[in-house]
């Protein structure tokens, strides 16, 4: 016996020497944790380092960036739960119904998540601190909890951030706000490499980071998540609970725990004397954030926020004469992490309990939704995000279905066969395929921190029905494969044009130095029809021995089914030789980025061409548009921004001469205001039928209340297409746009109103303001001025928005490829 307590003894002292034996985030880095901002591959050398030395923590690479930065997660528990682990997920994911089985898991899974915004950057100083406390402090903790922790979820903003940081930065650091440590340049650390807000994009999974962390997070369906994030200097911290609306599908126990967690913060922050607030700014509707996803997905999603952000490097004096240091920063996010851990190991059982009362989705009001399968691209663009996400979906069986038509807002009804979608709410993840597919959101309160419609049916251009009871399908069917056959007596070969697959397709062929040419006006030949827009690939243009070889090769890399015909003598509408059958020459395409240009609309732009189009695009600096030769582009795009020092007189006079020689201007969102109003151009802003404004008197307390009926902020109106007009080819009569602000545009009285909003148009989901929503009837959304031989087209709403609204993104495909593109210039 007594041997037996010697050698307990004897293993718990060394456990405890081996344990100090470790090295410190500052031991290990040879500097103090908020002395500095570490780089992030110093950050994943400690985390190796801790992985490598403890028999307690696992590392794993889960990704790479778009500048080729590793994506790790770190998971820390005990040494018998490491061992353990496969088991341990296993057992979690059988309570959600993922995995079948009656495997009850025991265990706590808490996973935060650090640094999705790179220039909020104390965080990922914050998780070494938290790696550290946890395996020498905390290991109690441990016992019955899994923690994830993943040290940096956008490295690549993080280090744009930290090494422009200590490249200005003085020497003690300098606390005055004007320093220009403090000044951040465009387009800053807070996005990824091409400048999208990865707090923006966890349930439409655009970007590399976001669909690598989803399979991840989909492995393990944690019990709670936080993101821990950075607000402005003069702001306190925050933490849960959230403020209003909440999501209806939230449940109580979700809310109450939350409260449980920021009470416990509460205690710490109290002793401290940390100032701290809660219920405010944050609420959880809008499901792509880091606290929603999670949310939605059974777990206790928060978000934190730690006053700083990118312009308080590593110390600055805030408005009220404190001043706020990186180490005080790290410091408090340490405290709420550890905080997080704690109270999730003192409820492991009741978190397990809960989390499988989440997946039990009867009471959900909507049991399926019925999409209707009029094109095959965009079916499978769909079928791809939501097996991103894992959701199931089957084939409906032939027959009817009657529940909610979004296309009239009504009950209607609806033909299926057995090529229509149908996604079921019983399933494990019925709640978030309700969030994604409902055709309104229920909004408890109108101040919200984002868009408040999002609808899938909507986003994606379906026809669709909600029905309230569970629909007959089948299984989804494999698609076959498309091979295509050469055919060198062809006379053309023709491909169809609705999709943005087509528009990829048309960019490989230009890329190749294969010139195609479209049709303006329907045809019929060969016994079939064929729509506006249609690529015809004449052999007359494109003689030499390699073209029937490598026009299939490229077509059946991109699945694109070629129809060869023999003839240019059709049947109905125009020959291929009409003046109607215009060509399609390489465009030259330039992108405004720099100063003026919002980051985020620029980087919408560029993420388009370079990965889903995939033609090249050249960006151009703002600060030397007005010096640009525009007579090297055939197509210049103006992204969403503010531009009263770029786009000056002389500037547009130049613009409007090269417009006029036949180049294509597209300008995007609040980039018509430098156009509008102007005698030279043709655009009007709208005027609100309030011209007289009474004195305000409203109570100070009420203004931001009262201000939000003046707002658009992301709700959905539907619109009337000319879908004769080239910009609109390969859509139906109507389109359903998100609307992102209120200001509204007059009907063109020199130009083509492409898409427009009728005198009865409402908005379909969303909130719109009540004075906003007024003068939306009979405006514009897209709109084509002609000047000369070329165009400036109009884009209202941004159609490439966050890159998720996928039935916008051909009308940019239309603007660059079919319109004033037959000139050679």
């Amino acid at each position: 016996m007594k041997i037996k307590i010697l050698f307990i003894t004897a293993f718990l002292t060394l456990g405890s020497i081996f344990s100090q034996t470790l090295q410190s985030p500052s031991e290990f880095l040879g500097y103090e944790i908020g002395s500095r901002f570490t780089r992030n591959y110093k950050v994943i050398d400690y985390f190796k380092y801790v992985s490598n030395t403890l028999s307690n923590v696992k590392l794993e690479k889960y990704g790479e960036t778009n500048e080729h930065r590793p994506l790790y997660l770190s998971y820390i528990s005990s040494e018998e739960n490491i061992n353990n682990l496969e088991n341990i997920r296993v057992a979690n994911l059988t309570q959600t119904g993922i995995i079948a089985g009656n495997s009850k898991n025991n265990k706590a899974i808490v996973w935060l998540s650090y640094n999705v915004h790179g220039n909020e950057a104390s965080s990922t100083e914050a998780a070494m601190l938290t790696l550290y406390e946890l395996v020498t402090k905390k290991k109690t903790w441990l016992e019955n909890t899994v923690v994830i922790i993943d040290p940096s979820v956008n490295p690549d903003g993080r280090d744009r951030y930290v090494n422009w940081y200590n490249q200005v930065k003085s020497t003690p650091f300098n606390t005055n706000q004007d320093a220009k440590e403090h000044a951040e340049p465009w387009p800053s650390g807070r996005p990824n490499h091409y400048l999208f807000d990865l707090n923006r994009d966890w349930a439409w999974a655009t970007q590399v980071e976001s669909a690598q962390r989803i399979k991840m997070y989909n492995k393990w369906m944690p019990h709670v998540h936080v993101d821990f994030h950075e607000q402005y200097i003069n702001n306190p911290y925050y933490f849960a609970p959230a403020a209003e609306p909440f999501h209806e599908i939230i449940s109580d126990w979700q809310r109450e725990f939350q409260t449980e967690i920021g009470k416990n913060h509460a205690n710490y922050f109290d002793k401290e004397g940390w100032l701290y607030f809660t219920k405010e700014s944050f609420d959880l509707l809008y499901p792509s954030y880091g606290d929603t996803y999670p949310t939605y997905m059974g777990a206790i999603g928060m978000t934190y926020e730690q006053a700083g952000h990118g312009m308080a490097g590593l110390g600055i004096q805030t408005d009220h004469g404190e001043v706020l240091t990186l180490k005080d920063r790290a410091i408090h996010h340490l405290t709420t992490g550890l905080s997080t851990v704690e109270i999730a190991s003192k409820n492991a059982e009741k978190l397990n309990t809960e989390f499988r009362k989440f997946f039990k989705n009867d009471a959900l009001e909507y049991k399926s939704y019925v999409l209707k399968n009029e094109n095959e691209d965009k079916t499978n663009r769909l079928k791809a995000l939501l097996d991103t996400h894992e959701i199931k979906y089957e084939n409906t069986n032939n027959g009817s279905v009657k529940g909610y038509d979004y296309s009239t807002q009504t009950e209607g009804k609806m033909s299926v066969s057995s090529s229509d979608l149908v996604i079921h709410t019983n399933q494990p993840k019925g709640k978030m395929v309700k969030v994604l597919f409902e055709p309104k959101a229920k909004i408890v309160d109108s101040l919200t921190y984002d868009i408040t419609a999002w609808s899938l049916p909507y986003a994606h251009g379906f026809k669709a029905i909600a029905s309230k009871t569970k629909v007959s399908s089948a299984i989804s069917k494999t698609t076959n494969k498309i091979t295509n056959i050469v055919d060198k007596s062809a006379y053309a070969y023709l491909s169809k044009w609705n999709s943005l697959d087509d528009a990829t397709f048309l960019g490989a062929l230009l890329q190749a130095d294969i010139t195609p040419r479209f049709s303006e006006k329907p045809f019929s030949v060969g016994g079939k029809s064929y729509e506006r827009g249609t690529l015809i690939i004449l052999r007359n243009d494109n003689r030499n021995d390699n073209f029937d070889t490598n026009l299939i090769a490229i077509a059946d890399k991109h699945q694109r089914e070629l129809a060869n015909v023999s003839t240019g003598f059709v049947s109905s509408g125009v020959d291929f030789g009409s003046y109607s059958v215009k060509p399609i020459n390489q465009q030259k395409v330039a992108v405004l980025s720099g100063k003026g240009t919002s980051s985020l609309s620029f980087g919408e732009v560029w993420h388009f061409f370079e990965t889903q189009l995939q033609y090249p695009i050249t960006n151009v600096n703002s600060e030397n548009f007005g010096s640009l030769d525009y007579s090297k582009y055939d197509v210049i795009i103006i992204p969403n921004g503010s531009y009263s020092k770029v786009l000056t007189k002389a500037t547009l006079e130049k613009v409007k001469k090269w417009t006029r020689s036949g180049g294509t201007l597209i300008a995007i969102g609040n980039a018509l205001n430098s156009f509008a109003d102007k005698k030279e151009f043709s655009l009007k802003k709208k005027i609100s039928g309030d011209k007289i404004k009474d004195t305000d008197l409203t109570p100070y307390a009420d203004k931001e209340r009262k201000g939000v009926a003046n707002l658009i902020t992301g709700s959905i109106f539907k619109s009337t297409l000319d879908n004769t007009h080239p910009l609109a080819f390969g859509y139906g009569k109507d389109y359903f746009s998100l609307k992102l602000g209120s200001t509204s545009y007059e009907y063109l009285k020199d130009g083509n109103n492409v898409a427009y909003f009728d005198k009865e148009a409402k908005n379909v989901s969303g909130y719109a303001g009540s004075k906003a929503v007024k003068n939306v009837p009979k405006s514009i959304l897209f709109a084509e001025e002609k000047i000369g031989s070329g165009s400036i087209i109009y884009m209202v709403d941004n159609p490439l928005f966050r890159s998720f609204w996928q039935n916008g993104k051909l009308f940019v495909a239309n603007a660059v490829f079919l319109l004033n593109s037959d000139k050679l210039k």
